[in-house]
């Protein structure tokens, strides 16, 4: 098959497409005829050499694919070759086929595009954990999204607008803000003309967010702190802005806050099929009900995912970058 190998990794590294043998699933396993593999800028860090695999996954990068079982490896009885599927996997995704677990394997809704499906997998997991599991989101609170226009972004505020909570969000132009205010945010800043903490004060009252994903750390450790509100919980999932600041802790006390961090990537088997679980149950309503539904800025093919990894990295784009095999 072919896929897309990294030369000369590091911050000068070139994607480059090349034969290579096809994977085969093993046990509890399952082959995919990849349809299409989303992009995250995990893909890039580890292009880049500071984000290596984790044990035992393929050195080819994709975190996330949609399309249809080729293949089903020992012990598989929850799926069928032929079905249309979107999966979290550990590595592989840039290629004609991967190989997923089966427990982290979604079946794509006959409503939804199968290759916009690849929008969904490394987003709808990374927000259900850190949102409901690791933040432990109340009916009724409210939200504070960093990066509203990310892959990331654009799935949580669909989600937790569809689940009845107000949603604040962040952005990083007014184009931006219009689409994240279209998919169902309460308010959307854009953060390069408007003070964010001072804007979801105003919008709460003064009572602040019950709870903020970010992923730009740096400065924002301390504004999230001044956005929060009593009792409020601050998870971080990645550090874009940096990971080291000088931060006042005292409103960690005045206003029993708790920061909380989260990966996704390197977990369980197990851990992840548990997340699954709760996407089938929770989530996946609403997905087949069109309240979620993939927002793609563009598609290209696998040949091209340099210009892929080009456009991701001007920060241009509204929802997920795909790569077409």
């Amino acid at each position: 098959m072919q896929a897309v190998a990294i030369e000369d990794p590091g911050p000068n590294y070139r994607l480059v497409l090349r034969d290579t043998a096809r994977p085969e699933p093993g046990a509890g396993e399952i082959l995919i005829k990849v349809a299409a593999a989303g992009l995250n800028h995990a893909d890039m860090l580890q292009a880049r050499g500071s984000y290596p695999p984790p044990p035992g996954a393929p050195d080819i990068l994709g975190m996330e694919v949609s399309g249809t079982v080729a293949a089903l490896g020992a012990g598989v009885t929850s799926l069928a070759a032929g079905m249309r599927v979107c999966a979290l996997i550990a590595g592989g995704g840039y290629g004609e086929y991967a190989v997923a677990p089966a427990t982290s394997c979604l079946a794509v809704p006959d409503a939804v595009d199968l290759a916009a499906a690849a929008a969904f997998p490394e987003a709808l997991f990374t927000v259900w954990t850190n949102l409901f599991d690791t933040a432990r989101l109340a009916p009724g609170e409210s939200v504070l999204v960093h990066g509203g226009s990310s892959g990331i972004g654009v799935n949580a505020i669909q989600l937790l607008s569809a689940r009845g909570h107000a949603v604040f969000t962040t952005a990083g132009s007014d184009e931006k803000a219009r689409a994240c205010a279209a998919l169902g945010a309460r308010r959307a800043i854009n953060y390069k003309t408007e003070d964010f903490v001072a804007v979801v004060q105003q919008e709460t009252g003064g009572r602040g967010v019950n709870v903020i994903l970010d992923m730009v750390g740096g400065d924002y450790i301390q504004r999230n702190m001044a956005a929060a509100a009593m009792g409020g919980r601050i998870v971080n999932i990645a550090y874009l802005n940096g990971a080291r600041a000088e931060v006042n802790f005292m409103p960690l006390l005045t206003r029993r806050l708790a920061l909380l961090g989260s990966t996704l990537r390197g977990r369980s088997v197990a851990e992840k099929a548990a997340i699954a679980d709760a996407l089938r149950k929770e989530v996946w309503p609403l997905v087949a009900a069109g309240k979620i539904r993939p927002v793609v800025e563009t598609s290209l093919p696998l040949r091209q995912a340099q210009k892929a990894h080009e456009i991701m990295a001007a920060s241009g784009h509204i929802g997920k970058i795909l790569l077409i095999p």
